[in-house]
């Protein structure tokens, strides 16, 4: 077989994995799009993005999809609060701090935080933090959305502080010497040269946060509280998007009623939060990229 045939069969192959995850994002969107739209034959636009309760498995229903995106936005805000900073100091100290023999022992043990079952921080979230925070908060409901908030924060600073490094360990040696050279110490040019250099790497580790905690779905699940309350406050239960399909999901509500759909445009509401952070982080990136 000639070089030019296997090139050609390793060009095709490639193709079809990148055609493939497309036409998979696709047909997902369809069965999405598909089904919801059965369930907004019944249930208006308005309505749906306006009303502030939902109990669609009440005797009179309510189908006012908001308790749950603030619920989702409400824990999703706590995690980014907790990861996003914990996660760009790790990674600037792993990038220009830390000896190579600490940073090959700290990110395999960083990674583990990512390997561990959602379940498993679920619980730890509901049987140990929150007996925690109630010690200092006595106002702390049993299910709340402080303490999944957190624990979701834990789980997601792997990706933020690996993708951040990665993008920090990418900046030429030049830049830095260059700064050096100049009399700044480590952390000035940390935090005015290597930072600002990376920053569209490290807005899209800040992307890939966000989009895993609005999807993060046993610990919320667990330890959130699974009532759909219109609330900003961490302190009471809530429900998230995920939360609430996981519910419906278990199998008893019968397919194909209104009450069943709702899984779906649930679900088609959660896929267009992460579309637009993405977009968002797209831009940013894009913006960033022509500024530097």
């Amino acid at each position: 077989m000639s070089k030019k045939i296997k090139e050609g069969i390793i060009e095709t192959s490639l193709f079809l994995c990148a055609l493939s995850s497309v036409l998979i994002t696709i047909s997902i969107v369809i069965v999405l799009a598909y089904e919801s739209y059965g369930f907004f034959k019944v249930v208006s636009f308005k309505e749906f993005l306006t009303e502030k309760e939902w109990t669609p498995l009440f005797f009179e229903p309510k189908f006012g999809i908001l308790p749950l995106v603030t619920g989702t936005l409400l824990t999703t805000s706590i995690a980014l609060i907790v990861a996003l900073p914990l996660g760009l100091m790790v990674a600037v100290y792993l990038s220009e701090y830390a000896p190579h023999r600490m940073r090959e022992i700290i990110k395999p043990v960083l990674e583990l935080l990512a390997a561990v079952p959602t379940v498993v921080y679920g619980y730890f979230a509901l049987l140990f933090l929150t007996p925690v925070l109630q010690s200092f908060l006595p106002d702390l409901s049993g299910f709340n959305a402080l303490s999944p908030g957190i624990i979701m924060g834990i789980m997601i600073i792997p990706y933020v502080s690996s993708v951040s490094e990665d993008s920090m360990k990418a900046v030429p040696m030049h830049i830095k010497e260059g700064s050096y050279a100049m009399g700044a110490t480590k952390l000035q040019t940390a935090l005015k040269v290597v930072i600002p250099a990376a920053f569209s790497g490290i807005a899209a580790a800040f992307i890939i946060g966000i989009s895993r905690a609005i999807g993060e779905t046993m610990v919320v699940a667990i330890a959130a509280g699974m009532m759909p309350n219109f609330s900003f406050n961490p302190l009471e239960p809530v429900q998230t998007l995920t939360a609430y399909i996981v519910q419906v999901s278990l199998g008893d509500v019968p397919h194909g009623t209104i009450e069943y759909k709702t899984i779906f445009a649930a679900g088609i509401t959660l896929f267009m939060m992460t579309l637009v952070f993405n977009l968002i982080g797209f831009w940013l990136r894009k913006r960033i990229r022509e500024v530097y």
